[in-house]
């Protein structure tokens, strides 16, 4: 097949090497920023596929622009930046890859965990005896983590990761989910409870809710409210399921609390209108949780469904069909 018959597919956003190099093998892959116009608009025109990933809206107006497009890709499992059923609409088939940074995100969660209840100081120099036991006292915790409960709020691949992982380390690991756990998604020795009792009895509350809408500000002013004085806080799922006005009005009423958030809204980069801003006890990260380059390359195989799509087979990770 010449050059030329090839299908067009954008990809405006980095992707791992073998995926991309894979992908270009099949088709006419083009690398452009949506943000590059007009080039992306004329590309935009004959293409047949796009593959994104966080910073890459699409919506009506991209959608107006591309009249072949067979198919969106997510290289990752979060949504919110596609208008799916504005895609829906239009016959775009929307393809992700669920699962794709599960063990990434788990463990970054266990590092935040860790770091922020167990401080530790290194040794870059020689000290004295009086130095030595000073940074000793400084690092000593009131507790450990097997003394504390965990609670977490949404209970699918990564929030059940990150229960086995306190399960071993012996923390008392309570959670809630809108759907009913089954068997199979069990982990033994979790207690299901409501979010008002998760947020009150939780030592470290740890937020893993999915993209649906209806979850648009799910930790509300309400339950923060309900937090321990000393509480751990940490959302690394997405920056939209959190009220950021709430959580700092709830940082700063709790001045031995602690916040660590890596998923901001409205937008990423965050900008001086930010709430959570210059609050003491609010550490802000820039959306690392899934990054490693091993997650990378997950996500990027993306590209398998988008050209499942473009040959007319099923895809195997289409977007989940959410009613709210």
């Amino acid at each position: 097949m010449a050059d030329d018959a090839k299908p067009l597919v954008i990809q405006t956003e980095d992707l791992s090497e073998e995926p991309a190099r894979w992908l270009g093998e099949r088709c006419e892959l083009v690398r452009c920023s949506h943000l590059d116009q007009p080039q992306f608009g004329n590309l935009l025109a004959r293409a047949q596929g796009l593959v994104v990933r966080t910073y890459t809206p699409v919506d009506e107006h991209l959608l107006d622009q591309a009249p072949h497009l067979k198919v969106v890709g997510r290289a990752g499992v979060a949504l919110e930046n596609i208008d799916i059923g504005a895609c829906r609409k239009r016959g775009v088939e929307v393809v992700h890859t669920p699962g794709s940074n599960t063990r990434a995100v788990v463990e970054y969660v266990t590092l935040l965990m860790i770091d922020a209840l167990r401080p530790r100081e290194y040794v870059a120099h020689a000290v004295n005896q009086g130095d030595w036991n000073a940074m000793r006292q400084r690092n000593t915790t009131h507790r450990q983590l097997s003394d504390m409960t965990i609670g977490i709020l949404g209970f699918g691949k990564i929030g059940t990761g990150v229960a086995r992982v306190a399960k071993a380390l012996d923390m008392r690991v309570l959670y809630n989910d809108v759907r009913e756990i089954t068997e199979d998604q069990q982990v033994a020795g979790c207690e299901s409870v409501s979010p008002e009792q998760l947020f009150a009895d939780a030592d470290i509350v740890t937020v893993h809710i999915d993209a649906r809408s209806s979850n648009t500000h799910f930790v509300h002013a309400k339950l923060l409210s309900t937090m321990k004085q000393d509480v751990t806080f940490l959302n690394t799922s997405r920056g939209f399921v959190l009220d950021p006005f709430a959580l700092a009005d709830a940082m700063l009423k709790r001045p031995q609390a602690q916040a660590l958030i890596d998923v901001h809204d409205p937008h990423e980069p965050v900008d001086g209108s930010y709430p959570l801003l210059d609050i003491e006890n609010v550490t802000l990260l820039p959306h690392l949780a899934s990054c490693t380059q091993t997650a990378k390359t997950n996500m990027s195989w993306v590209v398998r469904d988008v050209w499942r799509v473009i040959t007319g087979e099923q895809p195997e990770w289409a977007a989940p069909s959410w009613d709210t």
